[in-house]
């Protein structure tokens, strides 16, 4: 039988590793793509909170005379239609994809835990009238619904989070159930009864914290999608509607009459939503090796 060194064991683990920048290098030895993932998003998180000061200019600034200036001293990445810097509309659009991305997020993982830590926890008729609920949310796909929610809402940066956000909850929803329903039956949960505590105070205090690392999993991929549907629904004309700089709504003014006389039009706002989705997806499949055991090789 081969004996197995410990120490060496420990060290792939990362056990030993003491300190934010020596966890930062283990983490980047150990899931390189998840460390290209973690850079791109904090390159795009950077970008919307500096875009002042790295595009001055105004992104909703016209000017006929400029209208499809090619790429060049004067427009970095060109201009569009109606004469507006490209790089400037990007860089601020940024700030719309991500506020609504995380805001979308923020609040579908929000209502996705009410709902679960209820349902999972307390069980009986309240746990299957919500989870029929969540059946129905769930028989339409998350573009489909989100579309059907902005239409009904309208459009605005306000009304596109609340219609990206309602599609997400069952997904949370349905791990936070499944996870309470195995904690629920744990020691730590008869120990806290036994001692008088009350049901809120466990759920929340014992059983929640204890479904965060699937939740922070689940939440980082749902960010790329939550900006892949606000890109799509600016396509569609339903989501964050004019002057604010949307790279959806970019591609639906330029894709259908510019994409062959004027290409740039189409192509950065198409990188720009490419790379922030790829970006979010590898960060989100390391956090998932690196939290559950069971995926780590």
């Amino acid at each position: 039988m081969a004996l197995i060194d410990h120490e060496a064991a420990l060290a792939r683990a990362g056990a030993n590793v003491t300190g934010w920048w020596s966890r930062t290098l283990f983490f980047a030895r150990r899931y390189p793509l998840g460390a290209v993932g973690a850079v791109i998003v904090i390159v795009f998180v950077l970008t919307a909170v500096f875009a002042d000061f790295i595009a001055p200019v105004d992104p909703t600034a016209t000017n006929a005379k400029f209208s499809l200036a090619r790429p060049g001293a004067m427009f970095l990445l060109g201009a569009d239609f109606m004469g507006r810097d490209m790089f400037s509309r990007i860089i601020h659009g940024a700030r719309i994809s991500l506020a609504v991305g995380v805001g979308a997020m923020g609040l579908g993982v929000l209502i996705g835990i009410a709902v679960g830590l209820t349902s999972g926890y307390l069980g009986g008729w309240v746990d299957l009238a919500l989870q029929r609920l969540t059946d129905i949310m769930q028989a339409l796909p998350l573009l489909v619904m989100a579309i059907i929610m902005a239409a009904s809402l309208g459009p605005s940066l306000r009304n596109t989070i609340i219609a990206i956000a309602i599609p997400l909850v069952p997904n949370v929803a349905r791990v936070v159930r499944s996870s309470t329903l195995s904690l629920r039956e744990q020691p730590f949960v008869e120990a806290a009864h036994a001692v008088g505590m009350g049901e809120l105070r466990i759920a929340v205090r014992h059983v929640l914290p204890n479904t965060l690392a699937p939740l922070i999993v689940l939440a980082t991929a749902q960010l790329g999608s939550a900006i892949l549907v606000e890109a799509s629904l600016s396509f569609l004309g339903l989501g964050v509607p004019e002057p604010h700089p949307s790279w959806g709504r970019m591609l639906s003014e330029s894709a259908a009459e510019y994409v062959r006389t004027a290409p740039w039009l189409v192509i950065w706002p198409g990188v720009a939503i490419s790379l922030t989705v790829f970006g979010t997806n590898l960060l989100g499949d390391a956090l998932r090796d690196l939290l559950d055991p069971r995926q780590r090789s």
